[in-house]
Parts: structure tokens; sequence; C-alpha cells
């Protein structure tokens, strides 16, 4: 037997469907493409760092529970008191967990469309059926009356709602979000990733619906390369979920500094606030653009349609003029003709703004 005939043999049919998901090689470019802090620590603050991991050890396994650096980020978040706290490795390992604690034949993921990709990949990854429910056209808002349909109809494990939205970039109606979770007869997960640019947040309702949990990333606040995540929710579901945790899941190096990290918080509050200025100087600049239609964002991005036909020719003259943005269009239908650019910083967004004009 080959190489190939094993793998037709052995690997699931449902994995041999997907791609790998793929980043773009981004040396030499202005990276727009991932919503990352375009920010990098001032320099006093990046020796403390350093003489902090100096004097750091890593011979010895990581705390398992992470337990200081919980307590930091229960003072940071706001995270009520009485609620469990779950760390993971990026929140894409903590949707990984929660796919593994509920996963079944018959367990449904459910979640709106467009969202972000890795609710559906990972449900698949585990085995799980996945329904996405569209949303409104004309603003992606919530289409309530279709959710609450196919909550009655396919009685979701899970149910995602990421707030403000990825790729759209908008806030969904926080009364609607409560009408799910009170209809959801399992999970539903308030996915707040870009809780840095919006004063929204699900955090101060944990404990208050025994079905909700809030996921939250330090990747957008500045931290993308500590690879840090938390789920917040009712200790008994975070005491079952934290059994389908690897051991040491967070390594020394990622609790140390993202510890060091939030005892700093206000360089980190700083520049998101320079990013949210810039955010709205980018959509005003975008709009002032014949043919572009920007879509007001609450996050770290603006997801603007190009003229018909025209967004993946744009998509490789910006790539040739060194500007790296994300290419949506054919990756949902209701993202045709779509680029998603990052706020960066002033500089980088002007030649963003330059070389769109360029291509138009």
């Amino acid at each position: 037997m080959n190489i190939q005939q094993a793998i037709n043999r052995w690997v699931r049919p449902e994995i041999k469907t997907l791609s790998a998901y793929s980043v773009p090689n981004s040396s030499g470019l202005i990276k727009l493409d991932a919503m990352e802090n375009p920010y990098t620590w001032p320099e006093p603050l990046r020796q403390e760092w350093l003489q902090l991991l100096h004097k750091t050890d890593v011979n010895r396994y990581p705390d398992p529970q992470g337990s200081e650096l919980k307590q930091r980020l229960r003072i940071n978040m706001n995270i009520p008191e009485d609620a469990g706290l779950l760390l993971g490795n990026g929140s894409d390992e903590l949707i990984q967990m929660l796919a593994l604690t509920l996963a079944g034949a018959d367990r449904v993921v459910l979640s709106v469309e467009p969202s972000f990709v890795m609710y559906r990949m990972i449900a698949r990854f585990a085995g799980m059926p996945y329904q996405g429910v569209p949303l409104r056209s004309e603003d992606f808002s919530l289409d309530l009356p279709a959710l609450l349909a196919a909550i009655e109809q396919h009685q979701p494990a899970i149910i995602y709602l990421a707030y403000p939205n990825n790729p759209t970039g908008n806030l969904f109606n926080a009364a609607e979000i409560k009408q799910i979770i009170e209809a959801a007869p399992g999970l539903v997960i308030v996915d707040e990733a870009y809780a840095p640019f919006t004063d929204a947040s699900f955090m101060s309702e944990v404990g208050r619906h025994p079905n909700l949990l809030v996921m939250r990333t330090l990747s957008k606040l500045g931290l993308a390369g500590l690879r840090l995540g938390l789920l917040a929710g009712p200790r008994a579901w975070l005491n079952e979920i934290d059994k389908t945790r690897l051991p040491y899941n967070i390594n020394t190096l990622t609790q140390v500094s993202a510890q060091f990290a939030l005892q700093h918080k206000s360089v980190f509050d700083e520049q998101t606030q320079l990013i949210c200025q810039e955010r709205s100087q980018l959509f005003t600049a975008l709009d002032n653009i014949d043919g572009l239609s920007p879509y007001t964002s609450d996050a770290n991005f603006i997801l603007v349609r190009m003229p018909t036909d025209q967004a993946n020719d744009i998509h490789t003259a910006m790539k040739a003029s060194g500007v790296l943005v994300k290419n949506l269009n054919g990756s949902h239908p209701m993202l045709a003709d779509c680029l998603r650019i990052t706020v960066g910083k002033p500089e980088e967004n002007q030649t963003a703004i330059n070389a769109l004009k360029a291509t138009l």
C-alpha cells in the first residue's frame, strides 16, 4: 500500500475535503490583513520585560492552571468573581475544547454567516454538523426570525456569535442576542475578540444566564504573538470543558509575559485609542473614494466593497504596491467584491489609501 492509498483508507473523508488554514507570506509588505495591533512595545517597557524574562526559568513545566495570570485577567477584564475562567492557546483552542466537550454526530454547531471561519472548520474537525444562518444582506445585522427558527429546528449544542462580528465589523443588537440566549437549548458563546475597540460587552451578563459563555483573546490588544485566549462562564460548565484541555497548554513565557503586559495595560489602552481614532479617519478616506463602499466598524478593521468584479485585481495591485489586505471575494456570497483592511499606523493607512486610489 502506497502513501496515497493509506491516506485514502485512514484519513476521515470530511478532513480530506478541507484545505489547511492558509496564512500568506507578508515579508516586505505593510501588513493590514490579520487584525493585529501595529504598535510595538515602548523601549522602556521592552527592557523591563526582558529583565523579567532573564529571571524566568523554563526547566519546569508551567503552572497548569495559570492561576496568577487568571487573577490578573479577572481584574483587567472585569470578569465576575463567581465566574469560572479557562485559558486557551488563543481562542482557537477554546473553540476546539468546546467542540471536543460537546461533540456528537447529531450535535449541531450554529452560527451566523458570514462570520469567523473557525467556528465551522473546528466543528467539522470534531465531526459535528454545522449550520450557518445568513445575516441580513443590507447591513449584516441579525435575522432574528431566521435564527430563532434555526434554533427550534436544529436544537444546536453550541451557538457562536462574534461581537463585534468578523469580518463585517458590526455589533449585533444586544436585545436580540439575549433572545437567542434564552431560546438556545445549549451553550451560547459570545466571542468578544475585538472588545478593546468597543465599549459593548456581555461580560457583565456572565452568571445571569446558565448557558452563556464569553470568549476573549489578547491578540487584538497587542499580544498576538503570545497566543492567549480566555473563556468565562458558569464554573460547572467550565469544569467539564477543562477536561478536554491538554496539560500545560499555556507555556511559562506566555504566562509571565501576559501578566507583565496586563500590569501595564494603560500602554495598550493608549494604543487601542489611537487605532480607534485612525479607524474613523480611514473610514472617511475610504468613503470619499468613488466606487468604494466601506461598512461601519466597531473592530480594528474595515470591510470595504469594491466595484463589481474588481476585488481580485485590486487586491493583487495593492500587494504589488507593498500593501497586504485580506481578500474576501469568493469566501462567501455576501462578501462578493469585498476586501478587509486592518487599521494600521497613520502612514500605513495612507499608503493603503494611495494604493487603492492608484488601482481605480
